[in-house]
C-alpha cells in the first residue's frame, strides 16, 4: 500500500484543517511535507503526528 502523509497549513490564518497525500509507489524515499505547499493558500504545510 503506497504511504500517506496527513498535513496541516503552517498559516494560523488559513482555514485549511487537515489534508491527506496519498503517494506514489514512485515517490523518493524521503519526500515529506516539505516537498508540498497548501492547496487552499498556497502556504506551506506541517505534517501531523498520528
Amino acid at each position: 500500500m503506497p504511504k500517506t502523509l496527513e498535513i496541516t497549513c503552517a498559516d494560523s490564518d488559513c482555514d485549511l484543517d487537515m489534508a491527506e497525500l496519498h503517494y506514489t509507489y514512485n515517490m523518493p524515499d524521503g519526500t515529506g511535507s516539505e516537498a508540498f505547499s497548501c492547496p487552499y493558500c498556497g502556504g506551506s504545510v506541517e505534517a501531523i503526528d498520528a
